[in-house]
């Protein structure tokens, strides 16, 4: 697929309407269409083909009152036009008679262990084993992110020219392959689960921090990974991962509100007021974390021990108040089960609150030469931090200067620059 990005008049609120309705709403388009054509990649060409009636329609005719609606009914009418056209017409009619009868908001399975909601089947379509990992990870953004290749490069931390063969191989193996838009059940379940539940984590992570933009939060993909990791909660209740995952989104999204000043602007772990925290979502969070640890007793999983250091956070009424070395720790055990330079980084940052920056510039430092850092905003971010807190504000300014120079994110580029100045101006 051709990545179309119009770029609206400055004066043109429609045409800014259009783009910042379809980046939030394009998934569920594209989930709800791929129910009727059961082709990802036809699916994404139709709603993009949404998008550009609503550039030309929404200027004159105004904005609808449900702009996501509107975009949804198109592409779906395209759809069905589409499913007209193919062969065996009465059959293929058929089938699209029965798929438009289903609201675009979710629906309420008679049986128990089928879950009707097209973006949980698309998430676990796009997570199906014909596809390598790496495939599954760059078709997920793509789809639920609405990167551009160049966005989702960085995000992976990849090549660009690779994520772009990605996606396009991605796309034609479903294609080709048949792959059934549906959630499975029984051992098919199983066996894609740890993937839906990455791809999930990172719908998520790119709500909660977008990789590029004007934003720096994204909360509509959060609230669909939320909810997504609720459903499938309900789905597999004996799975201690799944929830791991849903305490592990459901605590960090609890600091949603205070994690951007009113301009937008991040806003600093220490720095954030935690009267602002959701309450009602650390709450659950930390029920789905007891849920978790009942159904496993044993060793926790990725997820499990990231939930268990949000929730150490979750329980300091001060940022002062935090037990660094016990998210120290949880950080050991989270580099031995899932060992990644970035839970490296994170786990530097804890023992530098736990043990002094001195120990956490170290560990930062032996990451220099990872080749996956290399242009990762937040190895510099890090090290800006550790360097000023060691007195040291030259250097520390250099290297928040060199972080605003790798973020595509607006907002945080902007947020780096200011630090990079002297006196944080």
């Amino acid at each position: 697929m051709t990545e179309r990005q119009p770029t609206a008049h400055p004066d043109d609120g429609a045409a800014r309407a259009v783009e910042t309705v379809f980046r939030m709403e394009a998934p569920r388009i594209i989930a709800a269409v791929t129910r009727v054509v059961r082709d990802v990649g036809i699916a994404e060409e139709l709603a993009q083909d949404a998008l550009v009636a609503a550039l030309e329609q929404w200027p004159a005719a105004g904005v609808p009152d449900n702009p996501g609606a509107w975009l949804t009914a198109v592409a779906r009418r395209r759809a069905v036009d589409l499913v007209r056209r193919r062969e065996n017409y009465a059959h293929k009619l058929q089938e699209v008679g029965r798929a438009t009868e289903f609201a675009y908001e979710d629906q309420v399975a008679a049986d128990p262990d089928d879950i009707d909601d097209d973006l949980l089947r698309l998430v676990f379509m796009s997570c199906h084993p014909v596809l390598s990992a790496e495939s599954r990870v760059a078709l997920t953004l793509r789809l639920f992110g609405g990167l551009t290749t160049a966005e989702i490069a960085r995000a992976v931390l990849a090549p660009e020219a690779t994520v772009a063969q990605r996606i396009v191989r991605a796309k034609r193996t479903l294609a080709t392959k048949n792959v059934a838009f549906e959630v499975p059940h029984g051992p098919d379940r199983e066996a894609r689960l740890g993937s839906v539940l990455g791809v999930i984590y990172l719908i998520f992570n790119e709500g909660y921090a977008a990789t590029a933009g004007d934003d720096h939060l994204r909360p509509g993909l959060c609230e669909d990974a939320l909810r997504l990791a609720r459903v499938l909660q309900s789905l597999m209740p004996k799975e201690p991962e799944v929830h791991g995952l849903a305490a592990l989104i459901e605590l960090q999204s609890s600091r949603a509100a205070a994690r951007t000043a009113a301009d937008g602007t991040p806003v600093l772990l220490k720095d954030q007021n935690r009267t602002r925290w959701n309450q009602l979502l650390i709450r659950r969070g930390f029920a789905a974390l007891g849920r978790s640890e009942a159904v496993a007793p044993g060793p926790p999983g990725a997820y499990a021990l990231q939930a268990a250091i949000a929730a150490c956070h979750a329980r300091a009424h001060t940022y002062e108040d935090t037990n660094w070395a016990q998210i120290a720790t949880l950080y050991a055990l989270l580099a031995a089960r899932s060992p990644s330079p970035v839970v490296e980084l994170n786990r530097a940052v804890a023992v530098s609150m736990a043990d002094g920056p001195e120990a956490g510039l170290a560990l930062v430092d032996a990451l220099a030469d990872e080749p996956a850092l290399r242009d990762y905003h937040l190895l510099p971010s890090v090290r800006g931090d550790l360097l000023e807190r060691l007195g040291r504000p030259a250097q520390a300014r250099a290297e928040f200067a060199r972080a605003a120079s790798l973020t595509r994110n607006e907002r945080e580029r902007e947020f780096l620059l200011r630090r990079s100045r002297p006196g944080g101006e």
